[in-house]
């Protein structure tokens, strides 16, 4: 079924090219923006979808515009750039930014778009590559109220789980909560499982013992899936990029007059990871760092005790 909304894709990598499909499948007429990989661009363009050879084209033919990117300098760049998306700009056009951002960046360029009559949201996301693909991701997003039921439509090819959190900016601010507990999980998982394998008591029994308790969740389960079977797809986030989610996070708090110990003491571990060049390992890697800080092979361990 054909859609009254052509909406652009800018970021169509691990998670941006399921979002794009999904769109596609419930008809709306798409155009992306290539970068270095080709592969998610022809795979799109093969289904239909027209490629835009700058931002600024896309903004000329798009109604609804999303960007999929690793940090605010790219989604600054993105906007700001000389063919960039400002440059086309007209009444009526929504960008929607599902990258893990600065809101205080995303709260200048909202008024630097409104200025040209666009307007932004801030509409992070939750879970994982598998769940894009499947069109039930989770988003937080953040917007006027009017914007939001007209978007929504939209949100729901490739969400599951939609909540507005409130103004423009939110939807960051509350991704960055979101991305400080889950990567103080990884760093706490990593240190505690490492202990633990110190002490005698393989990755395989911690699995089998909190997974089995109160203690339990979705993102334990993902991280001891690497931990324990050595599986290196199950979470396909790079340590690169959790550093830079905490740098956000710790930002945020310092602007918000905060003492903020727990913060501070996750991203140590990232930012050590990403200093030794490992940046691009996916986040449950991060036991293995952990454990050869400790003299531990965290491979070796999880052999033991394995089914």
């Amino acid at each position: 079924m054909a859609q009254n909304k052509t909406i652009g894709f800018i970021g169509v990598g691990f998670m941006g090219h399921g979002m794009a499909c999904n769109l596609m499948k419930a008809g709306y007429p798409m155009w992306v923006k290539g970068n270095l990989n080709r592969t998610p661009i022809d795979s799109l363009v093969a289904k239909g979808a027209l490629e835009a050879a700058t931002p600024r084209e896309m903004a000329q033919h798009c109604d609804i515009i999303h960007l999929c990117l690793s940090n605010s300098p790219q989604v600054e760049a993105v906007i700001r750039g000389e063919d960039g998306i400002l440059a086309g700009a007209r009444d009526g056009l929504v960008v929607i930014d599902t990258t893990t951002a600065d809101p205080t960046s995303t709260v200048v360029l909202a008024s630097e778009l409104a200025a040209k009559g666009a307007t932004m949201v801030d509409a992070p996301l939750g879970r994982t590559p598998k769940e894009a693909e499947a069109g039930t991701l989770d988003t937080m997003v953040g917007c006027d109220a009017d914007t939001f039921a007209l978007i929504k439509p939209v949100l729901q090819c490739w969400a599951g789980n939609i909540t507005h959190v409130g103004p423009t900016g939110n939807g960051h601010k509350m991704k960055l909560l979101m991305n400080f507990i889950s990567m103080s999980y990884a760093a706490l998982y990593a240190e505690a499982t490492v202990l633990g394998a110190a002490v005698g008591l393989p990755p395989a029994k911690t699995r089998e013992v909190i997974g089995s308790s109160r203690l339990a969740n979705g993102f334990f389960d993902t991280f001891m899936t690497y931990a324990v079977d050595r599986d290196r797809e199950v979470h396909k986030f790079t340590i690169e990029n959790a550093a830079k989610d905490l740098r956000y996070v710790n930002a945020m708090a310092a602007d918000a007059g905060l003492v903020n110990i727990m913060a501070g003491a996750a991203k140590h571990y990232f930012t050590h990871v990403e200093a030794i060049g490992k940046g691009g390992d996916f986040v449950p890697m991060l036991i293995d760092h952990v454990g050869r800080m400790n003299g531990l092979d965290m491979e070796v361990e999880a052999a033991k005790g394995r089914d």
